[in-house]
């Protein structure tokens, strides 16, 4: 049977997805995790707060970062997702564009693939996901993360990144993916200025053309540190605001660092949402 995003949340509501890092350089550290108990762990504590999937990953992909090797990656991962998968009731997904480490990751017991190249670096990645009947999430990016907040431009930021996930979505449906297996996310801080990133936030409504449900990353990115002034460790209370806002404005997935805050915001978000219509 195939993996169904429907399965994350009840009917209508929003899910939340808690982070769990596990390279030695991302850029918020309350969420690294050295070693498998440490992921285990966190993640255990997670779905206590009201996580309804985690979110793994072994490769940096904040601005600047550079990519890091197959083996590197899966070193990190394998041991790590094996655990969570036999040790934690929610799903588990894995942020990797690699196709050999999202067919390791998926027969260690991932459900989901978080794809930041959105299927179109590899075209074998989207087989892969179909073969083993996963869910993925496929994302914009524009450029790669070491040099993607260089000088990011676009014609119109929304229309462009819609076209882009546009045709993920087509590429995953082709592969065979099940259509509800398919969430977008339209990359927010991945190639975006700040202007970028608050149009595409107050515009996800625009995404919901795709039919697929749409999940944003906003968690204590740069974005907020600009604002704000401040640094990741600050930035809370600009997460929620930010997700918040997302929700009200359509969101379906949060990626979160702060799970049990970002659950309390989002039901009282998600209850105006409905009650507004």
């Amino acid at each position: 049977m195939s993996f169904s995003f429907d399965q994350l949340a009840g009917s209508g509501s929003v899910a939340v997805m808690g982070i769990i890092n596990l390279s030695p350089d991302s850029f918020y550290a309350g969420n690294r995790c050295a070693t498998v108990e440490d992921a285990v762990r966190h993640a255990e504590n997670m779905v206590e707060e009201g996580a309804h999937v985690l979110d793994v990953g072994a490769e940096s992909t904040r601005p600047g970062s550079q990519a890091i090797g197959e083996e590197t990656e899966l070193k990190r991962l394998a041991p790590v997702v094996s655990a969570l998968a036999k040790r934690v009731p929610v799903p588990v997904s894995v942020d990797t564009s690699k196709p050999a480490v999202a067919n390791q990751v998926l027969q260690e017991g991932a459900q989901i693939i978080n794809d930041v190249a959105g299927l179109q670096d590899h075209p074998e990645m989207s087989r892969i996901i179909a073969r083993h009947g996963a869910g993925v999430v496929v994302m914009h990016m524009q450029g790669v993360p070491e040099t993607m907040q260089d000088n990011p431009q676009y014609g119109d930021v929304v229309e462009d990144v819609l076209e882009f996930l546009r045709l993920s979505v087509e590429t995953a449906g082709s592969a065979g993916i099940a259509p509800r297996s398919i969430a977008v996310d339209p990359g927010i801080g991945f190639g975006k200025t700040l202007e970028h990133n608050l149009k595409l936030i107050g515009s996800l409504r625009r995404f919901k053309v795709l039919d697929k449900p749409v999940l944003i990353g906003v968690s204590r990115k740069s974005f907020i540190g600009r604002i704000l002034d401040l640094d990741a460790e600050e930035r809370l209370e600009g997460s929620l605001a930010a997700g918040v806002a997302g929700v009200i404005n359509g969101a379906d997935i949060l990626r979160v660092h702060d799970v049990r805050a970002t659950v309390r915001a989002v039901r009282i978000a998600h209850a105006i949402r409905e009650a507004g219509g």
